[in-house]
């Protein structure tokens, strides 16, 4: 994943723990070329391709967005995160 930090054609964000946040998606979502929505639960996955579908995963992600950190401050949760988990 860190090496697709810095592509030009890639944004990515990390929502640290514990920030403040207006919504939490009970499963995760995948949003296309804001053509198509997959969506996947415990035991099924699901594609939409309505616009009401793309205006509510759309909105979803721009709550998301709200509190997901970029950059150098993504960096740094990432570098942290790995340092936490290497082995000794």
């Amino acid at each position: 994943m860190v090496e697709l930090i810095g592509m030009s054609t890639v944004e990515f964000g990390i929502v640290p723990l514990g920030a403040p946040m207006r919504l939490t998606p009970k499963h995760g979502f995948w949003i296309f070329d804001e053509s198509r929505v997959v969506v996947e639960t415990i035991n099924t996955e699901l594609s939409f391709d309505t616009a009401d579908d793309l205006d509510l995963y759309g909105r979803t992600w721009d709550r998301l967005n709200e509190s997901a950190a970029y950059g150098a401050r993504a960096h740094r949760i990432i570098a942290r995160a790995r340092h936490l988990i290497a082995p000794s």
